[in-house]
């Protein structure tokens, strides 16, 4: 077992992450973790849940799986977000992530 970045952590049929979103940015994009948060930038405001659906499409899109596989499951309106990504191993997260 490789070892793990404290951003990401093992659950019961899937995994979480931790992230700090940025909205507005001028790209979407998966940045460097920043302490125990993985850091995403996305063009869309942090409006009508519009920077959410950004981040859910970035990471369904990086890890290459189904939209609804990605789950925001704490930080509806918080800029400190934890997502569950449904179906996945830690491993194969970080593998898609550093792509």
């Amino acid at each position: 077992m490789m070892n793990m970045p404290g951003f990401l952590r093992e659950k019961p049929g899937g995994v979480a992450l931790a992230i700090k979103l940025t909205p507005r940015a001028s790209a979407n994009q998966v940045g460097a973790p920043l302490g125990d948060e993985l850091r995403i930038k996305v063009t869309a405001p942090p409006v009508d849940a519009a920077a959410n659906e950004a981040l859910i499409r970035l990471l369904a899109e990086k890890l290459n799986c189904p939209r609804s596989k990605v789950e925001l499951s704490r930080g509806q309106t918080s800029r400190h977000k934890s997502i569950t990504i449904w179906g996945m191993t830690a491993e194969s997260v970080l593998r898609q992530l550093s792509d």
